[in-house]
C-alpha cells in the first residue's frame, strides 16, 4: 500500500492550489479517505473526508467553505482543492486511509509521506 501526495507549494494569500494522492496497492473506492494537517509547531488536524463513493464528504469548521475534496475512482486518486488560502492554511499536508470507515479522527492505518503548503506574501 502507497499514498503518494503532491500539489504542495508557495501561495500567496487568497489563492488556490490543488493537491493530489495517488493510490496503489488497493481500490480507494473501498475506502473513506481523509486529508490531514500539521502547522509548524501544532497537532495533527482532520481538514476533510470523503466516503468510499464520494456521496458524503465533511469538513473541518476551519476550511468549510473554502476546501472541496474529491476523488476520481478510476485513477485511484484523491484530490483537495483549496481555494483562499490565508496564513492559517500554511502545514504539513498527508491523505490518509481511515481505519474506521465514517469516524471523523477515528484513526488511520496508511498515510502519506505529505506535501508542504506555505502560504504567505
Amino acid at each position: 500500500v502507497q499514498l503518494v501526495e503532491s500539489g504542495g507549494g508557495l501561495v500567496q494569500p487568497g489563492g488556490s492550489l490543488r493537491l493530489s494522492c495517488a493510490a496503489s496497492g488497493f481500490t480507494i473506492s473501498s475506502y473513506y479517505m481523509t486529508w490531514v494537517r500539521q502547522a509548524p509547531g501544532k497537532g495533527l488536524e482532520c481538514v476533510s473526508q470523503i466516503s468510499g463513493t464520494g456521496a458524503s464528504t465533511y469538513y473541518a469548521d476551519s476550511v468549510k467553505g473554502r476546501f472541496t475534496i474529491s476523488r476520481d475512482n478510476a485513477k485511484n486518486t484523491l484530490y483537495l482543492q483549496m481555494n483562499s488560502l490565508t496564513h492559517e492554511d500554511t502545514a504539513l499536508y498527508y491523505c490518509a486511509r481511515d481505519l474506521n470507515a465514517g469516524s471523523w479522527g477515528g484513526g488511520y492505518d496508511y498515510w502519506g509521506q505529505g506535501t508542504q503548503v506555505t502560504v504567505s506574501s
